[in-house]
């Protein structure tokens, strides 16, 4: 028997729509029930964190500086993922692109504003792009798994930060101090990204906007986005079909990288206006490469999709600091909340994905069997002979 689903596809999109925000939605009843163990108001708490998040420009913007990492590596994350790869490595890639532009930032040429911050982004669009290759290669021409070697690249990627911001690129002020902080100097102002004052949303959130609608365009309207898509499809058919497979394997994890990596540039350009770290990966990233995964799922991994997944999310980790600013929650239950948030959103995938299976065999089922007796009666009574005239 065919599913409902099956024979109703537009019932079938409109509820694959909806599976984000009803993942979210499941995962904010269970924060409820631990809200009221604590003895908080849910409906209060989660009053105070939609208005942290949208309750006014400052903190709509807030949200919309939350957001901008998370649209880049999305992105990233949506290529992969079209070219039959999963990039884990996020984090390492965005500390590589902003170590590039870091570096180039401390030590900029005299030159125009506008060139010295396009050449910073350049340059963390390429050792985003270096670091995700490293992985595609590996995957491509030694079989290497890239979810193990984008995790290790991400701990080379934190050691060789720590090293550096200790080291060659510490503040001059910090290496004279007795307690060091491990950061680099105040960028010069002309590598600010030019932002909306009074509040720290800056020219990066139009930027990861419009490169949203550029990926979208790069998949779906060009020969090249075909095949990275045709690869991810079905890599047996597309080598059959004359495609070279490693090429866009590798091509794959390497554009997902330079988004990555351009999120760090922009990071620091826009946000931080220097690098600094406690020793740990999300000590600087903020988890931001985790996630991107998680917000590029809220999308459906789709470019588009993700410019609202984004937002909504960012929306959700802005929230949730003022929910325990409000309610005085420990901390461990903001963290609690949003790795609920994690692990309902990536199941409702799983189930996307077994019920999409379910469809496709419940289309190939032969039809209904005959009842039994049925051949037997239609040997019992043959149809009368036609008369010829």
């Amino acid at each position: 028997m065919r599913s409902a689903l099956a024979d109703n596809p537009t019932l079938a999109r409109i509820l694959d729509a909806l599976r984000p925000l009803m993942a979210t939605l499941a995962a904010l009843a269970v924060g409820a029930g631990m809200l009221l163990l604590l003895d908080a108001d849910p409906l209060k708490a989660y009053g105070a964190m939609a208005e942290g998040a949208f309750g006014s420009s400052n903190a709509l913007a807030e949200t919309l500086v939350k957001a901008t990492p998370l649209l880049f590596v999305g992105l990233g994350i949506s290529i992969a993922f079209r070219g039959g790869v999963i990039n884990i490595g996020g984090e390492g890639q965005y500390i590589v692109g902003a170590l590039l532009a870091t570096m180039f930032a401390v030590n900029a040429p005299d030159l125009p504003a506008w060139m010295l911050i396009a050449a910073a982004a350049v340059l963390g669009f390429l050792g985003g792009a270096l670091w995700g290759g490293i992985a595609g290669a590996l995957k491509a021409y030694l079989n290497v798994n890239e979810i193990l070697s984008t995790i290790m690249l991400n701990q080379i990627a934190v050691q060789g930060m720590n090293f550096l911001l200790r080291g060659p690129l510490i503040d001059p002020v910090q290496a004279a101090a007795a307690s060091q902080i491990p950061q680099t100097a105040r960028f010069a102002e002309v590598f600010d990204l030019p932002r909306w004052v009074p509040t720290r949303l800056h020219l990066g959130t139009a930027l990861a906007i419009l490169l949203a609608g550029l990926v979208y365009l790069f998949l779906w309207r060009t020969p090249i986005g075909y095949r990275i898509r045709a690869v991810g499809l079905n890599p047996h058919a597309s080598r059959y079909a004359g495609i070279r497979v490693r090429r866009y394997t590798v091509l794959a994890l390497l554009l997902s990288g330079a988004f990555a990596g351009l999120a760090g540039a922009v990071q620091v350009l826009g946000v931080s206006h220097r690098m600094l770290t406690d020793g740990s990966a999300t000590g600087f990233t903020g988890g931001v490469g985790f996630n991107g995964i998680v917000a590029a799922l809220f999308g459906q991994l789709h470019p588009i999709g993700m410019i609202p997944a984004s937002f909504l999310f960012g929306g959700l980790l802005v929230g949730a600091n003022s929910l325990q600013r409000a309610m005085q929650v420990p901390s461990a239950l903001v963290a609690t909340l949003n790795g609920l948030v994690v692990v309902f959103v990536v199941s409702s995938e799983i189930l996307k994905r077994r019920r999409a299976r379910l469809v496709r065999l419940s289309e190939l089922a032969p039809g209904p069997a005959a009842p039994p007796g049925a051949a037997w009666e239609s040997q019992a009574e043959p149809e009368a002979p036609v008369k010829s005239r």
